[in-house]
This record gives structure tokens, C-alpha cells and sequence, in this order.
């Protein structure tokens, strides 16, 4: 395991190596959207899938998100990317894009639906309120709540680095071939 490492372009935290990872993130900068084109904005959500959501995503190993306080946004958006989330009791989450007449544009209202439904994140989305760590866990969400977020983050990591990495990536894969074309897709990946 490594320390934690930042980097600035995205605030984003990770520790780990090529087997788990653990993520932490500070949110995104609303200046980006500073004269903002339909065009530049459509553009800047391709780019965000492809450096940041979908590599992410895509990681062979198992990728644990640390929630310690407020994760909104592009931050909560990054977690819902995430394979595992994990968070602290006073750890609050909200899509809130809707303040600013947006909705989520990194993924986050189709993978908050997928975790919890469709009309709950619906409603997470539309009405932009603020969740508690134990509401989105009874949710399905949130994987589990810690005192000490970042030492259970980092003790799971471990675990799963220890684990079976191979078969934590073909988890991986059967999963997202589910979310793509679901049993029968994931079936027919499977063999391989």
C-alpha cells in the first residue's frame, strides 16, 4: 500500500497499488464552468467520462471510495463510480447540480439508480437535499459506515489485495456486463 498521493487536477486522494485502491476526493471547481458553451459543456462531460469515470471504472482491481464528510457532486459522482463505498457516520451525500439548474452530467443519477432504484435517485437528483451516510447505506448505496473511515478503508483494501485479484477483475467484468446488457450478456461473458 502507498501513501496517500493527490492530484490536483481532480482533488482526488488514492492509496494503494496495482491490486486495490482506495479514493477520497475534494469536489470539483464551479469556475470550470465559467463561460461554458452548450458545446464546451457537452465536450467537458465527454471528457470526464472518458479520464476520469470510465477508467475508473475500468480499474482490473477493486476501487474503495472513503466518503468523510460532504460528498456532493462530482465527488459523489466519482464514488458512484467506485466499486465499494464506504463512509464515516457524519458523512453527507447529494447530487445538487439543481441548484445551478443543472442535472448530474459524470453518471451520477444512472449509477445512484442503479444502487438505490429509479425514484430514489430521482429524488436525490431533483429535489438536491443532502443525504446522511445511514439513509443512503439503508438504501443500498453505501456499502458500510466506520468510525474510522479511513482505517476500514485501508484494512478492506488490504483484505482485497490480498485476495483473489484475478477473480476480483472477472467480478468486475460479469458486473459490468450485466449493467450493459444484463443476465443474459453477463452469462454469456462469463465462460470467458
Amino acid at each position: 500500500i502507498v501513501p496517500w498521493v493527490r492530484r490536483p487536477d481532480h482533488h482526488l486522494l488514492a492509496i494503494g497499488g496495482p491490486d486495490a485502491l482506495v479514493l477520497r476526493t475534494g469536489g470539483v471547481d464551479v469556475h470550470e464552468f465559467d463561460g461554458l458553451s452548450t458545446e464546451g459543456g457537452a465536450e467537458l462531460w465527454r471528457r470526464l467520462f472518458a479520464q476520469i469515470i470510465h477508467p475508473l471504472e475500468a480499474l482490473p482491481c477493486p476501487v474503495v471510495f472513503a466518503a468523510h464528510a460532504l460528498t456532493l457532486t462530482a465527488a459523489f459522482e466519482i464514488a458512484l463510480a467506485c466499486d465499494l463505498i464506504l463512509a464515516a457516520p457524519k458523512a453527507k451525500f447529494g447530487l445538487v447540480e439543481t441548484v445551478v439548474g443543472l442535472t448530474p452530467s459524470m453518471g451520477g443519477p444512472q449509477r445512484l439508480a442503479e444502487r438505490a432504484g429509479s425514484g430514489r435517485a430521482r429524488e436525490l437528483v431533483m429535489t438536491g437535499d443532502l443525504y446522511d451516510a445511514q439513509t443512503l447505506a439503508d438504501w443500498g448505496v453505501v456499502n458500510a459506515i466506520h468510525d474510522d473511515v479511513d482505517a476500514a478503508a485501508r484494512a478492506l483494501v488490504q483484505r482485497l489485495a490480498d485476495g483473489p485479484t484475478r477473480a476480483h477483475h472477472a467480478t468486475k467484468q460479469i458486473v459490468a456486463a450485466w449493467r450493459s446488457g444484463g443476465v443474459a450478456h453477463a452469462d454469456a461473458i462469463t465462460p470467458e
